[in-house]
């Protein structure tokens, strides 16, 4: 009698688990060589060009190699386009945020009329074209334009006002600007995520006796949380980065008053004797910003 046991049988190399493994990464391959190969290689490239120094043909390491960056800090209209960026961003993101909760809250209503029209008159603002907005907001603004001619009449000011040529009225039509294009854009996520919210909680909190800014404040906006966090993120990369409205309304006047940190990059880059390798520094200077800023509206905003 052979009492010999049978030898254990071998499991395969490519067990489901790993053919699952390998599927996966054989779709996402082709997405994330392509996000490597447009995204973080030029992000690399620009820190390489940012140690760099001479005409676009013919750019060397400069040396010291953070000559760009020493001379950034010595930069008065860098640094003026520092500070136009940060004060959009304080002052416009906030109050853009606020206005879409609360349109978003307003439109959500079940019981009131014409819902449909009015979200789409209140999002159609950013579907405008950059350019054709930024043209309808230089001519509503101008010296002899709608708005001082409106203001005039009812009586809120009694000369024109020379907006566009004034560095704080000029700040205030691009913060304007952008709060009528984006504000929209934002209402539509908090729209969408207030479709997920039980409409009987709403009904619940009112038979208790809670107001409107009670609901808003102690059930929308806790549960809107996790995408008021993203919007907030979105909204400040954005600004940062803003570049069409400094261009296209103000051209960076009056004097460099309104000028961001993107279009002086632009004007470094590609009018003024250009500078490839300082535009290059400027640039990895926001990525940094961005990156930070973004970073700690995570650990503030996600308590997870």
């Amino acid at each position: 009698m052979n009492n010999t046991a049978p030898a254990p049988r071998k499991r395969p190399f490519l067990t489901v688990a790993r053919k699952q493994n390998l599927a996966g990464w054989f779709f996402l391959a082709p997405a994330a060589l392509l996000i490597f190969y447009f995204s973080f290689y030029p992000m690399f490239r620009a820190f390489l060009n940012s140690l760099m120094t001479g005409r676009p043909t013919a750019l060397a390491y400069s040396d010291p190699l953070i000559r760009n960056y020493q001379f950034m800090v010595k930069d008065k209209v860098f640094i003026q386009s520092v500070t136009n960026t940060l004060t959009y961003l304080i002052i416009q993101v906030p109050i853009m945020l606020i206005l879409a909760v609360i349109f978003a809250t307003l439109l959500n209503n079940r019981d009131l009329k014409f819902r449909g029209l009015f979200r789409t008159c209140i999002f159609l603002p950013c579907a405008t074209g950059l350019v054709a907005y930024s043209m309808i907001f230089r001519t509503l603004f101008t010296y002899d334009g709608m708005i001082n001619a409106v203001l005039l009449k009812l009586g809120f000011i009694k000369e024109a006002i020379n907006w566009l040529n004034d560095p704080t009225t000029a700040k205030a039509v691009i913060i304007i600007g952008l709060i009528w294009r984006w504000t929209g854009y934002n209402m539509i996520f908090y729209l969408s995520a207030m479709q997920g919210i039980d409409y009987s909680i709403y009904e619940a909190a009112r038979i208790d006796g809670a107001n409107q800014a009670q609901q808003l404040l102690k059930i929308t906006i806790p549960l809107l949380k996790p995408i008021i966090l993203v919007t907030a993120i979105m909204s400040t990369n954005g600004t940062l980065q803003l570049f069409d409205e400094s261009v296209n309304l103000t051209n960076g006047g009056p004097a460099n008053a309104t000028i961001t940190m993107s279009h002086y990059i632009y004007n470094t880059m590609f009018r003024k004797n250009p500078n490839f390798g300082y535009a290059a520094a400027m640039s990895f200077v926001i990525l940094i910003m961005v990156a930070v800023l973004a970073a700690i509206q995570m650990k503030v905003g996600d308590k997870r």
